[in-house]
């Protein structure tokens, strides 16, 4: 039996793992010694491997390209050259009927990798000519992405998940770790053990709640106010730390002019929450030596996202909160490489980086390092996930390129989403498994992940976990299906 050291692929938490490999076959997984879990494995990262050894588990899995020569036809079993020649030629013939901006592309923030996804958004901005090219960040963390990246300058976590058991005070905002992130969960209850203050900001009594010291259980969509409400009191009651605000911040007199219709007196009855307990809770925080703001889905997937992220880290840099060990904002991401697709630019505004598509300046160095002329890259934002069943049923988008996502199975109102597909005159997916969305393709691609013969094979690919840690993916297993040789 042999030991393969790995990371797990199921969350934005990045565990590492140990594989035990036996005749080509995982028979079982161990926690490893990584920073994120220390040798501990939740329930998915210890069973959640099944699929890797059988192909008809749950979900069929896809053994080699198929296509649909005509609506409605059955798949025919076809050469990855055929798949290929006959993509591109339906994907020439709608950008030169209607377009380049007729044409959508997904990445994903799943296992397919950085180098993956940086080659699909190269793609549709090289190749395609547009912008249009999302990932599952944009109904996930993807105000997290912006406000942070506004803020501070970095769309990302600004401490580890190491971090969390050492600090003085956990501020937990719209977040459920133990179902999230159990592991992380387990940082949580580390810190309470070492004595670590803890506040619960959520409409739900969650398992964080049960061991916080103060929960403030908020109405529904009044994120914006309590936020606004905790940096007036800190402000207000002078908890601020002066010297650090003076340092290392800017837009402070403005930002307080913003707040004057904020008092916690003023927003009460709107949060649900009294004043007393908004003032008691910053007391709490900003007494604190060191603090970690931690925030989910209860933050980025209601109205007003951004704006409550920029609240959130302004929150720390009020407290002087940044920085310094122990301390900073933690968005704590849902899928394995949800950071890294970002960072590799699959987003409509932002080329790899976080640099914008709308800078002259920009557009030219990734035409220089691409061997592009300038005018082939779009200086427009392109389209998001989230429009697409619009723009198909009004006729602006006829092709969609997936790889790796399930909109017909995981978008929000999946009845305009399939009225959206139904409207589309191409569809390529490019997947492991036979989901809803590759049952309505007309190419099906298996993902590029090895060879093309059963034998044992490895798998290198890089990811990025919440930490924008890089971690490489080894694992060696029996092939399924007739992959490209990368």
């Amino acid at each position: 039996m042999n030991k393969i050291n790995s990371v797990c692929p199921y969350c934005g938490a990045g565990c590492k793992i140990n594989l035990c490999v036996e005749n080509g076959r995982i028979i079982k997984a161990e926690g490893a010694n990584g920073v994120t879990n220390q040798g501990e494995l939740c329930l998915k990262g210890l069973y959640g491997w099944d699929f890797l050894n059988d192909n008809k588990l749950l979900t069929a899995r896809i053994h080699q390209p198929m296509i649909r020569r005509q609506k409605g036809a059955d798949f025919e079993i076809v050469s990855w050259d055929e798949a290929i020649e006959f993509t591109a030629k339906k994907l020439l013939a709608i950008k030169e009927k209607y377009g380049a901006k007729s044409i959508m592309c997904t990445g994903s923030s799943r296992g397919t990798g950085n180098e993956t996804n940086f080659v699909m958004q190269k793609f549709a901005r090289a190749v395609l000519g547009n912008n249009n090219v999302d990932c599952c960040a944009r109904v996930c963390h993807g105000p997290s992405v912006a406000g942070l990246q506004e803020t501070l300058g970095n769309g990302a976590m600004s401490n580890s998940i190491a971090d969390i058991e050492d600090s003085d005070c956990l501020l937990v905002f719209g977040y459920n770790c133990a179902d999230s992130h159990p592991i992380v969960a387990r940082r949580v209850v580390k810190a309470k053990q070492k004595g670590a203050k803890i506040i619960v900001c959520d409409p739900r009594k969650i398992e964080t709640a049960k061991i916080a010291n103060q929960y403030l259980p908020l109405k529904n969509g009044t994120n914006m106010a309590l936020v606004n409400a905790f940096a007036y009191t800190l402000i207000d009651e002078d908890l601020y730390d002066k010297e650090y605000v003076s340092r290392y911040t800017e837009g402070f007199e403005e930002y307080k002019k913003q707040l004057v219709d904020y008092s916690p007196e003023a927003v009460e009855r709107i949060v649900g929450v009294s004043a007393s307990e908004i003032r008691q809770a910053m007391h709490t925080y900003a007494a604190a030596k060191t603090a970690t703001i931690m925030w989910g889905m209860g933050v980025t997937q209601f109205g007003q996202a951004v704006d409550v992220v920029k609240g959130l880290a302004s929150l720390a840099l009020l407290t002087g909160n940044l920085g310094k060990p122990h301390a900073g904002v933690a968005p704590v991401r849902g899928q394995n490489n949800v950071q890294g697709a970002c960072d590799m630019g699959v987003l409509p505004n932002m080329f790899p980086g976080y640099q914008s598509v709308t800078d002259e300046g920009i557009r030219q160095k990734f035409a220089q390092a691409w061997h592009i002329p300038v005018e082939k890259l779009d200086p427009q934002v392109g389209y998001r996930i989230t429009e697409v069943p619009h723009l198909a049923i009004e006729g602006k988008v006829k092709a969609y390129y997936i790889m790796g996502e399930d909109p017909l199975q995981t978008e929000a109102d999946l009845g305009l989403v399939r009225k959206g597909f139904q409207a589309l005159d191409f569809i390529v997916v490019q997947d492991i498994f036979m989901t809803k969305t590759a049952e309505q393709a007309d190419v099906i691609y298996l993902l590029p992940v090895g060879v093309s013969t059963v034998v044992f094979l490895l798998v290198l690919i890089e990811v990025f976990n919440v930490l924008n840690r890089q971690y490489k993916h080894v694992v060696t297993l029996n092939v399924i299906g007739k992959s490209l040789v990368y």
